[in-house]
């Protein structure tokens, strides 16, 4: 059973109403409605398995407004060291608390207003650990409209539903209705009009409304749907069909068509395709345990002995079984189906998240080739290629298109090209994209007679077109036409991955799992975190970067990026850290969350440091104990040998910060980020048509799913490496083993030239 649905079905049922009888009558003396408790830090703390102190930190933190980056990087003291992963886990776990507390707050409201609140209640009110159980203890207080129960208990039955469920079991259910008999009772004036049904014709009517109402107390009751809450959890199995009349039209979801399933143990990809299937209009899905496994689990917590004599419908035994029966089927299994596919859902959207967000960060955290004066190729094949020239900081110097691909006398004419601009541009890199005509335009650049040391490489241009026709590049080019937008994209994405994937939604990114069939306000929030973490990690030269990159510093954000550019197009660029104080509305508190990730050089060698300013006395202070210049101490290790951290080591400064800021001083301003190392595709390889079985390639990994890895092995269409291709050893989570970006080598297993598959293996490959 997974952690999720176990939390599900294990929450303490709080006590409820008696299984026949009506809600609590109103209290003499009112009742003192509880506080909340599950936003308390301990709470919190016991929840997640974090010490309670740093929990504590981590919320009077988010509470003033500090993010998850600065939290993390430099309030290490306070917090104990909770990472970023531990910070948004308290962050996202006192978002739950509070709302748990906000609906805590509005039952107990309502439960006073109409006068049913008992200390009992509110007891159980309070002891409600999660939203469900809240939901269990108030189903049977909570305002609805008229069902068959409430009806029968309008006629008088409620007595009557009591003696079925306390008489001996084989006692005479007839007998004991005959006195609820009452076919001529005057009609009933209600606020909505003359009610005609009070009267209850014969005995049997009078059994059916006293089953209604203990089909509706026993669905109510909190134990019982406690219990069968579990055995859904542990035991439901999701059934898959073909909606009759629309097989050949899903065709695309024949593979579901009477799959059969334990639902807890459902890989995410699977359950997110059968639900769109389903959702489409192709499949309907059920998620039930089985009939006979609940009505047995309700006649054991019911105390209904399941089998004998006594169940015959003539008997007040069997009047009950009755009403458990219709509290299953009508009540209890489509209310708590509904609950199941929820969690279920939530479960895979959370995982298919979660691995959109890990290959989101392995994308934009690829090693960036740096400053390099750079050709970038946008290549084609009838339109030609969109050649563009670009200098050291990815300003457009030169464009032009070339057609390579269309005959001797085009490509002498692109190649005349590409020698011209290399030289005239002094270029250093050539960038080709890896789209349609990628590998041949990169084969024809490298044999062109290129000056020596130019290098040709391919990029990833996935989302370079999306990025081309945005607001963001309009802003940027805005004489220029998608074509040349899209160019200097590849050519800027190959200098830094992370400044030039900031301004493309990452959902174009084409890294995800089932990206349209999750929440994508979740989905929205999980990847603008990944980005922002990945541009605090690397940090930002506050001189150079473009506002969509600065947006994502902590507590900067749109309108102080935007800013921020404007003052600096104004008046130079900034000179210190502490200038940035002078860019409007950008105040002492944003000023604290973003200084430690803006990189200005400058005067101060710390400045383009990820020291805060904040400890900028304090690494004085070393420095001058030494008795040398600031510079000196950044320059020279044996100078930093000889600090003794704990000297240092104050009521605000402890030896996780002094560590931090000696490590920083080695390496000022380091990118956390691998080094570049250029990647070629095997030669002679560049379709379908000329792979075979058996053969080994190199590849570069283009997305990571739950089910495996796709690889670009340079033949215009990714392979897959199913996950029990990936590794010699068990593999569990393909991104245990390979990320977006990472190079491979891989064994061809099969070739589907018909529907245009690749199967591809690692194991058995040396990845050497």
């Amino acid at each position: 059973m997974t952690p999720e649905l176990q939390a599900t079905a294990s929450a303490p049922a709080a006590p409820a109403s008696s299984a026949t009888s009506a809600p609590a009558v109103p209290p003499a003396a009112p009742v003192v409605p509880v506080a909340p408790v599950a936003a308390a830090p301990a709470a919190l703390a016991a929840v997640l398995s974090l010490p309670v102190p740093g929990v504590s930190a981590v919320m009077a933190l988010l509470d003033e407004g500090a993010t998850i980056p600065f939290i993390a990087r430099y309030r290490k003291e306070a917090t104990g060291s909770l990472d970023e992963v531990q910070v948004a886990a308290v962050r996202d776990a006192l978002e739950k608390a509070r709302e748990l507390d906000k609906r805590r707050a509005a039952v107990l409201a309502s439960l006073e207003e109409r006068g049913l609140l008992t200390p009992q209640l509110s007891n159980a009110v309070a002891g409600a650990s999660t939203l469900t159980a809240l939901e269990d203890v108030y189903l049977p207080y909570r305002p609805k409209r008229v069902t068959r129960a409430e009806k029968a208990r309008r006629r008088g039955l409620a007595p009557l539903a009591e003696a079925l469920r306390t008489a001996r079991p084989t006692a005479d259910a007839l007998a004991l209705a005959a006195p609820h008999v009452t076919p001529h009772v005057t009609p009933h004036v209600t606020p909505e009009g003359t009610d005609p049904e009070l009267a209850v014709p014969d005995a049997q009517a009078a059994l059916a409304g006293a089953r209604d109402i203990l089909a509706e107390n026993y669905a109510e009751s909190a134990p019982l749907r406690g219990a069968l809450r579990d055995l859904f959890v542990r035991r439901a199995v999701l059934r898959a069909k073909a909606v009759p009349g629309k097989e050949a039209e899903g065709a695309t979801y024949a593979d579901w068509f009477g799959h059969e399933e334990r639902a807890a143990a459902m890989p995410s990809h699977r359950l997110l395709a059968m639900l769109r299937g389903e959702r489409e209009g192709f499949l309907s899905v059920a998620v039930r345990p089985d009939d006979a496994d609940a009505l047995d689990t309700l006649h054991r917590r019911a105390g209904i002995a399941a089998t004998g004599t006594a169940l015959r419908p003539e008997t007040a035994a069997g009047q009950v079984d009755a009403a458990l029966a219709d509290a299953w089927k009508r009540l209890l299994a489509p209310s708590l189906e509904n609950e199941l596919r929820t969690a279920l859902r939530e479960r895979a959207e959370a995982q298919a998240i979660g691995v959109f967000a890990a290959n989101l960060r392995e994308l934009i955290m690829a090693p960036p080739l740096g400053g390099r004066r750079m050709l970038a190729l946008d290549p084609g094949w009838r339109t030609g290629s969109k050649l563009v020239c670009l200098d050291a900081q990815g300003t457009l110097l030169h464009h032009e298109v070339i057609h390579p691909l269309t005959g001797d006398a085009g490509a002498e004419r692109a190649a005349r090209t590409l020698r011209d601009c290399c030289a005239k541009y002094a270029i250093e890199v050539v960038a080709v994209g890896n789209g349609t005509a990628g590998r041949e335009t990169e084969a024809f650049a490298r044999g062109v007679g290129l000056p020596a040391g130019v290098d040709v490489v391919l990029v990833n241009e996935t989302g370079a077109s999306v990025y081309s026709a945005s607001d963001v590049a309009r802003r940027e080019f805005p004489d220029h036409d998608l074509t040349v937008r899209g160019a200097v994209s590849i050519g800027r994405r190959l200098m830094d991955p992370l400044a030039e994937l900031v301004k493309i939604d990452p959902r174009s990114l084409g890294v995800g799992q089932y990206q349209h069939d999750v929440d994508q306000a979740a989905l929205r929030r999980a990847l603008d975190e990944v980005v922002a973490s990945c541009v605090n990690a690397v940090g930002v030269d506050a001189n150079t970067a473009s506002p969509e990159l600065l947006a994502h510093v902590s507590g900067i954000g749109p309108v102080l990026a935007r800013n921020i550019v404007t003052h600096r197009a104004e008046n130079g660029p900034f000179r210190s850290r502490r200038d940035l104080l002078k860019v409007p509305r950008l105040g002492p508190k944003a000023f604290e969350q973003a200084a430690g990730f803006l990189r200005v050089r400058g005067d101060n060698p710390l400045d383009a440091s990820a020291v805060h300013p904040e400890r900028y006395t304090l690494v004085a202070r070393m420095a001058a104990d030494l008795g040398c210049a600031l510079a000196d101490l950044l320059r020279r290790d044996d100078l930093r040998g000889r600090i003794r951290p704990e000297s240092y080591v104050s009521e605000g400064v402890g030896l996780p910060t002094l560590t931090d800021i000696l490590a920083e001083l080695a390496r000022p301003g380091r990118d956390p980020r691998p080094s570049f190392a250029p990647f070629r595709f095997a030669e002679g390889v560049h379709s379908p048509d000329d792979l075979e079985p058996g053969m080994v390639l190199p590849g570069i990994v283009t997305n990571v799913t739950a089910f495996g890895a796709f690889v670009d092995i340079g033949v215009h269409r990714d392979g897959l490496v199913h996950v029990s291709q990936l590794s010699d050893r068990f593999v569990r989570d393909p991104a245990e083993v390979v990320a977006p970006g990472r190079t491979v080598r891989v064994r061809v297993l099969e070739v589907d030239r018909a529907r245009g598959r690749v199967s591809l293996a690692m194991k058995g490959v040396d990845q050497q």
